[in-house]
């Protein structure tokens, strides 16, 4: 049996940031920042760029899939038998910025995985603010 769309969960957390769009883009795509909040990577903002995320619960494989600098982040986020999409939307709002992160494409059978996403993304946008605040 093929598992359509229509069937997968997807996560979505939104956060208005009191920081510039140009500023929240650095955080989501220089690898030294994406560290400190989320994990260590070789990403490259990159159309195409392949890269690999490690955390002390294991890694996640990805491949950038769009950009529009500053707008728009979507790359592929593979791992534990995940095949998910992550996209960034930012838009300028008021002096700041409202993110979104909604990840796409978890099954019906994986609800671990689906539950881990929704209770981390939260967490990691918290460590996004702290890293965004600290910077000039």
């Amino acid at each position: 049996m093929s598992t359509t769309q229509a069937e997968t969960l997807t996560v979505v957390v939104e956060r208005e940031l009191a920081h510039p769009p140009e500023k929240v883009w650095r955080a989501l795509t220089q690898p030294h920042l994406i560290e400190a909040w989320l994990m260590k990577s070789d990403f490259r903002a990159e159309v195409g760029a392949a890269f690999h995320m490690d955390a002390e619960w294991g890694g996640v494989d990805g491949q950038v899939l769009e950009i529009e600098p500053n707008r728009t982040l979507a790359y592929t986020w593979a791992g534990k038998g995940l095949e998910s999409v992550v996209t960034w939307t930012l838009t300028p709002v008021g002096g700041g910025t409202r993110l979104r992160m909604e990840q796409t494409g978890f099954r019906p059978d994986q609800q671990l995985a689906y539950r881990g996403a929704t209770a981390g993304w939260p967490r990691f946008l918290g460590a996004l603010e702290e890293v965004l605040a600290g910077l000039d």
